[in-house]
């Protein structure tokens, strides 16, 4: 499909350009279950006078024509975004109250003279006498005592050391944590796993709030998807708090996962729908730091309410919840979304309040022109549509054949485009389990750090404070650093960076642990920063016609990181370093990997798998064109 140069095609060029000059996270957009998934792409005009437009692009095109015209970030998108913004704290909240939910306390076996009321500290001798010592942790054990009868033998030391048996009960230091899950449910020792596997089935339910909640988004709406979602996470999250057992207790947390999906990307789907593409960098950027806010904030509810866990898991659902329950009267539908649904009198009178508020001049004749091209013929999109097949068709047949005639190509039926062609072409498979490979780490890294803070030593609120704060510079350095440094060196970088600081931790001694913290949050702000990178470069790097299935694969892998992550840290309690030293490591393999990779900024991105299997040769030839003809300048000059 052409459409011929005017007046579209300088708008389209105007927003081409500023596409070009924008991180691509800006266009990041949540379907498919995916955390974002591109929506946007404007192709800047050809030289010959058409402009070829992508049709999954021609309504976006249209709509950010709108958008220039009523002001990319005018005053009405600014409210309704800051609006939507709010409503990332609490699914911070909710991510990461498992820290504190699930806080780990010292512990040891209630002995059989002792009440349930006793206090954890017993004198030294006593310890002696009823606990053996764990050479591997170098302290007494907390899983076991000695079988004794405890008669006057047993005070006389006359205990057996090889006769130990298991705790039935346990004594918890409630010096740091009052009341947690672990205490009240006795998530200790055989049962410490129980800890860990309460938050792997959050973030499953992490992973299917995002397939269903972005499907119902897509069909039902924006706004429905995103009050349904809010409704949900007020009912599981009060239900975790009031859970009488263990099972309750994580089913809930696997709702309240869920819907975090439903709350955080379709709020995110809303704000970025409406806001211009000149603007999308910094609004994609500030959405996230406000995940940082929430990450912050939940440590100071945790530490005041820490006498309770459960009134704490009231307090960071009960109060957002209601709270945002009245943006029901304030939040519109997304106009972009009523516009591909045909519903253009809702979408206009919306586009309408926001000219008025904006204070720019909007009548409904200048919107029809604007949004001209939503009313192309459905047949020549079909047409377009069937090109894109036929060319992928084509040459998948050649791939398979080696030289089929073009004759007989055309007369096969085209398969629709799957996931499955990111495996069946050397090229785009190679590149696509790189790209699948470091998703998983940047999750598993990710939450693996945020959520073992407890482990590194020192105060553990101060230790989540710090982590949160890293956030904001690893998130705010995208700005300046992808554009000008490419996708691929700032994610090479940064999990380098990562890798090689949580390395180090294993040369700390013992008595510097202030330097483990250290690195461990030097860490953390270099795998927030390549978190983020991987989102843009993943983005650029599939083909159009399969880039959602791509980015939904992404996906999948970064939710089993983050499912195992819980797992990872569990180590702590045989080892205390060797999760971040598994972190550290599978960084630095993640970072050697990504510079496989074809680095895509300034580059027209792929559109069929052909493209998209051409896409790194394309790359490296370009490198060595560029590199021969800076030779030749440089031989030149020395002649000259």
């Amino acid at each position: 499909m052409h459409v011929r140069k005017g007046r579209m095609k300088t708008e389209y060029s105007k927003v081409a350009s500023m596409q070009r000059d924008a991180l691509t996270e800006d266009n990041l957009l949540i379907y498919n279950g995916n955390d974002k998934v591109p929506v946007t792409e404007i192709e800047s005009a050809s030289e010959d006078g058409l402009q070829e437009i992508p049709l999954a692009e021609i309504h976006n095109m249209a709509y950010d024509d709108v958008l220039l015209h009523l002001g990319e970030f005018g005053r009405y998108q600014k409210r309704i975004y800051l609006l939507l913004c709010f409503t990332v704290i609490p699914c911070a909240f909710h991510k990461l109250a498992g820290v504190f939910l699930g806080a780990k306390s010292n512990h040891r076996c209630e002995l059989p003279f002792e009440s349930d009321n006793a206090t954890y500290q017993l004198p030294a001798h006593i310890q002696n006498m009823s606990y053996p010592w764990d050479d591997f942790s170098k302290t007494w054990s907390m899983c076991k005592m000695y079988d004794a009868n405890y008669t006057e033998d047993y005070f006389k030391g006359n205990v057996p050391a090889n006769n130990t048996k298991e705790c039935d009960k346990w004594i918890f230091d409630k010096s740091k944590y009052k009341s947690s899950s672990v205490i009240e449910f006795l998530l200790v020792c055989d049962r410490a796993w129980l800890r860990a596997t309460a938050d792997s089935l959050f973030m499953t339910g992490v992973l299917i709030g995002s397939y269903i909640f972005g499907d119902l988004s897509d069909r039902f709406g924006r706004r429905p998807t995103f009050f349904i979602s809010l409704v949900l996470q007020l009912a599981s999250g009060l239900l975790a708090a009031i859970a009488p057992e263990y099972i309750t207790f994580v089913l809930a947390r696997v709702l309240i996962g869920a819907t975090t999906s439903g709350v955080f990307l379709v709020a995110y789907v809303i704000a970025m729908e409406m806001v211009g593409p000149g603007k999308r960098l910094f609004a994609g950027t500030i959405v996230h730091m406000f995940f940082s806010i929430g990450f912050l904030l939940i440590a100071g509810f945790a530490y005041a309410l820490q006498d309770n866990w459960r009134i704490f898991q009231v307090v960071i659902t009960l109060v957002p919840g209601i709270l945002f329950m009245s943006y029901w009267w304030v939040i519109p539908e997304s106009s972009r979304w009523l516009m591909t649904k045909g519903k253009h009198a809702e979408a206009k009178e919306i586009l309408m309040k926001a000219a008025k508020e904006n204070k720019v001049s909007l009548t409904e004749d200048m919107l029809d022109n604007l949004l001209a091209a939503e009313t192309m013929e459905e047949k020549s999109g079909e047409e377009k549509k069937q090109i894109l097949e036929q060319e992928n068709s084509e040459y998948e047949i050649r791939q398979r054949n080696g030289n089929v005639p073009y004759k007989e190509t055309t007369t096969a039926k085209p398969p629709q485009p799957s996931i499955l062609d990111l495996m069946r072409h050397p090229s785009l498979r190679k590149r696509s389990i790189n790209i699948f490979f470091n998703w998983f780490v940047n999750s598993l890294a990710y939450y693996g750090l945020s959520w073992s803070t407890s482990n590194l030593g020192g105060n553990d609120y101060l230790n989540f404070c710090l982590s949160g704060i890293m956030e904001f510079p690893g998130y705010g350095v995208l700005i300046f650093t992808l554009n000008r440094f490419g996708r691929k060196f700032t994610l090479c970088g940064a999990l380098l960076i990562g890798g090689t600081a949580l390395l180090l931790t294993l040369f700390v001694p013992s008595d510097m642990n202030w330097l483990t913290i250290v690195l461990a949050m030097i860490g953390k702000l270099a795998i927030t920063s390549s978190y983020g990178t991987v989102y843009v470069f993943s983005t650029e790097q599939f083909p159009t016609v399969i880039r959602n299935a791509g980015l939904g694969a992404c996906s999948m892998s970064a939710r089993v990181g983050g499912i195992m992550a819980p797992y990872i840290n569990l180590l702590a309690d045989y080892w205390s370093p060797l999760p971040l030293l598994i972190f550290g490591g599978l960084a630095l393999l993640a970072g050697g990997l990504a510079l496989l990779l074809p680095e895509t900024l300034n580059r027209k991105l792929p559109e069929t798998i052909a493209d998209g299997e051409n896409f790194c040769k394309q790359s490296f030839s370009k490198s060595k064109a560029a590199k021969e003809l800076k030779l030749r300048k440089v031989e030149e000059n020395a002649g000259g």
